[in-house]
């Protein structure tokens, strides 16, 4: 009796093939399987803001090709758009851009996108830093709402002359002062209250006076600044020689009340509406949207200041893409800013 076995093997042929073939197939259903393509949610606060609008459809425009996209408008509801992203993460969307309803509701966002390992893009509503802060996979970009007042300020003072103590024929009284009035964004709104701050700042910094007649919010929507116009325009038509806005379609808004009250007629019976027409005076918004670009070509709004969300759009792809693992932060055509921030300058867009 053999006391030391030889536990012995016996590879038979069928069973090799066997073998092969279960090997074969896992392999090839490995390879036959699509790869994961990345998502992410897009959640925008109002789609009726046409800003906002076009600035989402260019980041979907942008992202194509790159990484699929869920696009979510709030209706301007915090509430609307919290469970908008909770039924985006029910599909394992891989990265959340987030233009938040309320600023201080992205402390909850990103609280919840921390324990559960999802980055965070915010665009054009800035969370407070310290909840941005909270977490390292998350992000904000937009541009500084204080370069837009005080682009907007520049503007008109080169429309005036330049010289605070010697204005041109656009003080029309002569008095020396900007007789103005201002459409306001929202009450509370970060960037309308540095807006409107900055605007008037920049003009008391370079020594030029501005009257301020009237003040109204209309909450960036065209039709409420056409209503509130009415009483502003009927209270103060004799001595108004400026009108700022906030944004382009609050602007536009005051504008077609403005023509609706007489103002931007051809006086000059040269065919078309201009600076030089008695009627007319300057209007100036923010954004840049194509309604304002139109109405700067037609001759009735003098200005805007662009706010770049093409460029905004690419960047947060770009750092999309960073986060995704596809592209490094030296590859950013607008690198970060205290490894937190791409900011994006305005830029000034006036008739000529």
């Amino acid at each position: 009796m053999n006391k030391n076995p030889v536990r012995q093997f016996n590879f038979r042929r069928p069973g090799i093939v066997a073998s092969a073939v279960v090997m074969i197939a896992v392999v090839f259903a490995f390879s036959s399987c699509p790869a994961h393509t990345p998502a992410a949610g897009i959640f925008v606060y109002n789609e009726s803001d046409p800003f906002m609008h076009e600035f989402a459809e260019q980041i979907v425009r942008q992202a194509k090709g790159r990484f699929a996209t869920t696009l979510y408008y709030a209706n301007n509801s915090q509430l609307i758009q919290n469970e908008q992203i909770e039924a985006e993460r029910a599909k394992k969307s891989d990265i959340l851009l987030v233009n938040p309803v309320d600023r201080l509701g992205a402390f909850a966002i990103i609280r919840k996108m921390k324990a559960e390992n999802v980055p965070v893009i915010f665009f054009n509503r800035e969370p407070l830093a310290a909840d941005l802060a909270l977490w390292d996979r998350t992000f904000y970009v937009g541009a500084r709402p204080e370069q837009s007042g005080q682009l907007q300020a520049h503007m008109v003072i080169d429309l005036f002359g330049g010289n605070p103590d010697a204005p041109n024929e656009y003080d029309r009284n002569g008095d020396g002062v900007i007789q103005a009035i201002l459409f306001k964004g929202e009450q509370g709104h970060q960037d309308a209250e540095t807006r409107t701050t900055e605007v008037l700042r920049s003009f008391e910094k370079t020594g030029w006076k501005v009257e301020l007649l009237g003040m109204e919010i209309a909450n960036w929507n065209r039709d409420e600044a056409y209503s509130k116009a009415g009483s502003l325009l009927a209270a103060w038509k004799p001595a108004l020689e400026l009108v700022l806005s906030n944004n382009d379609d609050m602007a536009l808004g005051v504008i077609s009340r403005m023509r609706q009250e007489g103002w931007f007629k051809d006086s000059n019976g040269n065919g078309r509406i201009d600076q030089k027409d008695a009627s007319w005076i300057p209007v100036v918004g923010i954004d840049g949207i194509a309604d304002a670009r139109e109405s700067i070509a037609e001759g009735y709004l003098y200005g805007t200041v662009t706010n770049n969300s093409l460029q905004m759009a690419a960047s947060i792809v770009e750092l999309t893409e960073m986060l995704l693992g596809e592209r490094s932060g030296q590859e950013l055509s607008v690198p970060l800013t205290d490894g937190k921030y791409i900011w994006v300058d305005y830029q000034p867009y006036i008739s000529r």
